[in-house]
């Protein structure tokens, strides 16, 4: 019994290294069930049918299904002013790094025609 032990051992140990970082990743990824709580804003413009705004009249994209790197990317240019529309760049230096990465993985989350 003391044989298997030992032999079990550094094997659980070798799992447990492995399984760490792989949750690590999933936490750095967002929680997309914050992040719907936080895009309730969104929809005014994002929203929209057609994804046009009426004033002025641009086209809005879509953020549904996006993908999560470009999501936190974006918002994160929007934050640190890199990116130039007022209205998201309001939006962005509002939010922290982890609303960003949990918006993105809620949105990231959804499919592309909702």
């Amino acid at each position: 019994m003391q044989k298997f032990a030992s032999v079990c051992r550094p094997a659980l140990f070798a799992a447990a290294l492995f399984a760490v970082p792989a949750l690590a990743a999933d936490v750095s990824k967002g929680d997309p069930k914050a992040g719907r709580a936080l895009v309730y804003t969104c929809g005014g413009c994002h929203g929209v049918a057609g994804y046009k705004n009426a004033y002025p009249n641009y086209h809005v994209p879509r953020i549904a299904g996006q993908n999560f790197d470009y999501l936190v990317a974006a918002l994160t240019e929007y934050k640190k002013g890199e990116r130039s529309h007022p209205t998201m760049r309001a939006q962005g230096q509002s939010l922290s790094d982890d609303d960003i990465r949990n918006i993105a993985a809620y949105l990231s989350s959804l499919s592309a025609s909702k």
